[in-house]
């Protein structure tokens, strides 16, 4: 069969023979065995729904033995045989060329290059989802082969409903993930409803078909280690040291943001897996997995204000520990373990190997927890030490602190409820950028040609010179970053999987680059773009402890914002949005959405793009201004003046003194 009979034919008629477990790709951790026997049974009865009854004898004890060996039903017999990326658009089969664009994207979320466990469907994160198991796959693809631009494929975390008709102008795809009634949404809730195979955790743009690679983060951490560096003097990043954790994900950019920053960066990472990937791709310049050796070689890099990235192999805690002991200064730190997901894998304890945590994990699950605990109050007091030296420490919206706090770490302020140190978009990102209404927007050259990348990189880097000329001086910083990273975008070799690209840029600035994307696509310059953006953004994700943490009127613990986003781009032209319980901090932490939107060059997509664009920016800012944030109430009220169609409710201040 074809490739593109192979995704028409759906879910195969005749069972295909079962898969062989491939040790050359990163796995899942075992997950905990929560469910009862009746639970069990009731896992198997519902993945028994996707096949004809003449199967169920045969899969019952093969779905039985993934359930007791992996913690859950991956269904591997039915992982395809063709190799899994983002094929050009036109490879797809189709009756709606936006349908065959999800259909790229989601192949990108599931290339082993990109997903960090791609054959459990694991793109990220630890627990990030594209579907449950692989039949929600096969299913998903054959729907969107199938769909005219007349209908809407809804999803229900990972799992197809099927098609409905709607029109042209509606979504073609609805995605929820992990929409759970709130007093059923704490970890443990997550492990039993996702092990019966109901829901799943979506993170943000795993389950959104929307992740480009550790890409998607290292513009915002580059922003963040070049402004963090900023706070601490005016002195530049050269000879600075950031010490961080986590190279799994997308976690994976922080060396390469480091380098960018042009600071000496050092990443420890505890699976020795995802620090060779890492290094193999070039994102990370060296490893080193003796602390000795370590030390010796941070000094020299700091001394000759080297731009260099280092991976430690192994645990972040030794690494502050053994900095504290020699007397290596930090100058920033942070950590970004996936301490959303503490005792699924998302971080390990110090002083046991990686194997027999693995172990540990699935077998001893409370003793993990509490060795977890412990290394947690570890983490916090070494990196205490530092502080008390200068280093400037932030929380990078991983639920480090949260967690340590949880765990009984001397990590709170002395109110004994804010934390003592700030998330970074407390301090850096909120109202640097995302008040002002810069956030990662992204785009993907669906033509597949390396070439088609570059023309849009040189068409957004003269739209943004352009919008620069006029910029008040509030955001003049921002454009200029922006711009030295977009012309720089090529050189620093960001993509893995798909052609894409991320580059903050406010409402102006998105708005005119896709336009100009349109205008070449209409040309012939360039084939389809799709547009998107990560959900951590200006409007798209309500988390009291990450996007909205600098939200300071009570209101950071409600999600009307990111429920209005949503609802909001379906009818104005997006291609397809989604919206999430969970994703970055973690379940029961955060509401997140995204969208994605296909651009053809037609006039209806430029219709399109400025209505949703537009929205998706701006219902973030009178949000934020709502609540009194400085710079939002400047950026809303310059909008007001741009777009008089637009009315917001600014807020009267009131004088401290008379309160």
């Amino acid at each position: 069969m074809t490739f593109k009979e192979q995704i028409q034919q759906g879910i195969p008629a005749i069972l295909p023979n079962p898969k062989a477990y491939d040790t050359t790709v990163s796995h899942a951790p075992k997950r905990k065995e929560i469910l009862s026997e009746d639970e069990k049974k009731l896992a198997l009865k519902n993945a028994l729904r996707y096949f004809d009854a003449q199967y169920h004898a045969a899969l019952i004890p093969e779905f039985k033995e993934e359930l007791e060996k992996y913690g859950r039903i991956y269904m591997h017999r039915l992982r395809p045989d063709y190799e899994m990326f983002a094929r050009p658009i036109e490879d797809y089969p189709g009756n709606s060329q936006q349908a065959k664009a999800i259909q790229l994207m989601i192949q990108n979320n599931l290339d082993k290059a990109v997903a960090q466990h791609p054959h459990e469907l694991i793109t990220y994160g630890g627990n990030g989802a594209v579907f449950q198991n692989w039949a929600q796959y096969l299913l998903t693809m054959k729907y969107l082969s199938e769909m005219t631009d007349e209908q809407t494929l809804v999803m229900y975390s990972g799992h197809p409903m099927g098609l409905f008709p709607s029109h042209k102008n509606a979504p073609r795809v609805v995605v929820t993930n992990g929409m759970m009634i709130p007093n059923y949404s704490k970890p443990d809730d997550w492990e039993k409803f996702n092990a019966l195979g109901v829901t799943q955790y979506g993170q943000m743009t795993a389950g959104s078909y929307m992740y480009i690679g550790p890409q998607g983060i290292v513009h915002g951490t580059t922003i963040t280690v070049l402004n963090g560096s900023r706070k601490i003097d005016d002195q530049g990043t050269a000879g600075k040291l950031f010490v961080t954790a986590g190279l799994g994900g997308m976690s994976g950019a922080q060396p390469k943001a480091g380098n960018i920053a042009g600071v000496v960066s050092v990443t420890a990472e505890v699976n020795p897996a995802a620090t060779y990937k890492r290094h193999e791709q070039g994102w990370v310049d060296e490893v080193i997995s003796d602390l000795d050796e370590l030390v010796v070689r941070v000094k020299k890099a700091k001394e000759n204000k080297e731009i260099v990235s280092i991976a430690y192999d192994g645990n972040i805690v030794d690494v502050w520990e053994k900095f504290d002991q020699e007397d290596v200064y930090v100058d920033l730190g942070s950590d970004q373990t996936s301490l959303h997901n503490p005792w699924a894998g998302g971080y390990y304890p110090a002083g046991i190997s990686f194997e027999d945590a693995n172990r540990m994990m699935a077998e001893e699950p409370e003793l993990f927890k509490e060795k977890v605990q412990e290394t947690l109050r570890r983490h916090a007091a070494a990196v205490n030490k530092h502080t008390a030296k200068g280093t400037y420490f932030f929380d990078y919206g991983n639920a480090f602190l949260l967690e340590a706090s949880r765990a009984g770490a001397d990590v709170m302020a002395e109110n004994g409820i804010d934390f003592k140190y700030p998330s970074y978009v407390q301090d850096i990102m909120g109202p640097m950028c995302f008040d002002y209404g810069f956030g990662p927007f992204r785009w993907v050259c669906t033509s597949g040609k390396p070439e088609d990348l570059q023309k849009t990189d040189n068409i957004a880097c003269k739209v943004l010179e352009e919008i620069m000329k006029n910029s008040p001086k509030e955001i003049q910083q921002q454009m200029q970053d922006n711009i030295t990273w977009i012309k720089g975008a090529q050189e620093n070799k960001l993509v893995v999987g798909s052609q894409a690209r991320i580059l903050y840029a406010d409402a102006e600035g998105r708005t005119k680059i896709a336009k100009a994307f349109n205008d070449a696509i209409a040309n012939g310059e360039i084939g389809p773009v799709v547009l998107g953006r990560d959900h951590h953004d200006v409007s798209g994700t309500d988390s009291p402890f990450r996007e909205t943490s600098n939200i300071y009127d009570g209101s950071r613990f409600t999600a009307d914002m990111a429920i209005h986003n949503v609802i909001g781009d379906s009818f104005r032209g997006a291609t397809w949005v989604s919206i999430h319980n969970g994703g970055g901090v973690g379940w029961g932490e955060v509401i997140n959405g995204g969208f994605g939107m296909l651009l053809d060059g037609t006039s209806e997509a430029e219709q399109r793009l400025k209505s949703m664009l537009h929205w998706d920016v701006n219902n973030g800012i009178a949000r934020r201004s709502w609540a009194r944030n400085e710079e939002a109430i400047f950026a809303i009220k310059r909008a007001m003046e741009e777009e008089p169609l637009l009315k917001v409710t600014l807020p009267n201040i009131v004088d401290e003194s008379l309160l």
